[in-house]
């Protein structure tokens, strides 16, 4: 809403950067710095403000907000008391196409795939210094460059930055005369049949705040600091989505995927360990026990391999009793098997792919083969 007074001082903190995407409606930028700098409580004020368009939208944004008349960025820091901002023609990025040359419009795939490009490498340069604080707008422009802003901050986006979306109240948001809330009443008049003429200083903006997912942990460093393109950086991010590092620590009883502790079961514990060390070895799937009879061959190579993984003395007392014993064991594999991918995978610890791969084995009837759907290098046993 509106405030009656100005907004106060800019507190000492790191330098804050307002990055909006614009088309043809430059009021986006003078809109969203109403919105932080007068309505947000406290005051959000940048020491910058970058523009990202199409030669069209920098063509109307220089002519709308920073020119002598009417330049509207101007009067919206005279009218509101703002302190210094430094914004002018040097802070506007034109998109380019693929030849290098300023873009006037995005209509094709090729423009669109440009777009997001720019989008993406503007923010990257913008994140790369740890002492900003960047707040990104969505609102301006084409639907797929506030998309594209979107995901560029999900990509490289750090704790401290913001992404949001302006909203304007009716009727002032279908007028393109109308800039910012003014502190007092300043006349839109009616332009078309049908209009009424409007007072700006009864105008209502309002920030909407949009959460995002923060990916830039997961991207190489390559990604980071380099232009490498938006498509490329997504495919690093599902890359790194999918990966998964697996420490199997004996003395604790738990195992650890990305470094996030889960507690198994002391038979879970083991069976884990089981295929952990199978991996570690590169060794084929393991096949399931026999359901129905007593598989004496399965049991003394599963004990083998548990001896390796966790040393004679940690295998747990009732794992091992049942490897000894002379009955089936093949449900109670299963079982337990289940029970621990739904353990680790309610913990949310597990990324998009899973943790136990399943092969089909042809020697046997309805049997299967299990391991680890990981590259031996990502699995670690921790022994006392």
């Amino acid at each position: 809403m509106t405030p009656k007074t100005g907004p106060v001082g800019r507190d000492k903190a790191p330098r804050r950067i307002l990055i909006c995407v614009t088309g043809l409606s430059p009021q986006i930028v003078t809109e969203t710095l109403f919105a932080l700098s007068v309505c947000q409580i406290p005051p959000w004020i940048p020491d910058e403000i970058r523009l990202i368009t199409t030669q069209r939208g920098a063509d109307n944004a220089r002519l709308t907000l920073l020119s002598d008349n009417p330049g509207w960025f101007h009067r919206l820091c005279r009218d509101w008391q703002l302190p210094p901002i430094a914004f002018d023609a040097s802070h506007i990025e034109v998109l380019q196409d693929a030849h290098g040359k300023p873009l006037e419009d995005i209509r094709d795939d090729q423009d669109n795939q440009r777009a997001a490009d720019g989008i993406a490498d503007l923010v990257r340069r913008m994140t790369e210094d740890d002492n900003t604080e960047i707040h990104a707008s969505i609102a301006g422009g084409r639907k797929t460059m506030g998309f594209f802003m979107g995901y560029a901050m999900s990509l490289w986006g750090r704790p401290q930055d913001k992404l949001s979306h302006v909203l304007i109240s009716a009727p002032f948001e279908s007028r393109p005369e109308f800039f910012y809330p003014t502190p007092t009443p300043h006349v839109i008049p009616a332009r078309a049949p049908g209009q009424d003429p409007l007072d700006a200083s009864t105008a209502k903006v309002w920030l909407g705040d949009i959460p995002f997912v923060r990916l830039r942990g997961l991207l190489p460093t390559s990604i980071t600091q380099q232009n490498s393109g938006f498509a490329q950086a997504v495919a690093a991010a599902n890359q790194a989505l999918d990966q998964i590092d697996l420490e199997i620590d004996i003395a604790q009883s738990c195992v650890r995927v990305n470094q996030q502790s889960i507690a198994l079961p002391p038979m879970q514990m083991g069976l884990i360990s089981l295929l952990a060390w199978r991996c570690q070895q590169q060794l084929p799937p393991l096949t399931a026990p026999l359901k129905d009879i007593n598989d004496p061959e399965w049991k003394t190579l599963a004990h083998h391999a548990l001896r390796q993984a966790m040393g004679e003395m940690h295998i747990p007392d009732k794992l091992d009793a049942r490897l000894s014993d002379d009955k089936p064991i093949g449900d109670t594999f299963i079982q337990q098997l289940s029970k621990m991918e739904k353990t680790l995978r309610d913990s949310g610890a597990l990324p998009l792919s899973g943790l136990i791969a399943r092969t089909n084995i042809g020697t046997r009837s309805r049997q299967q083969g299990y391991s680890l759907n990981l590259q031996a290098e990502r699995v670690r046993i921790t022994k006392p």
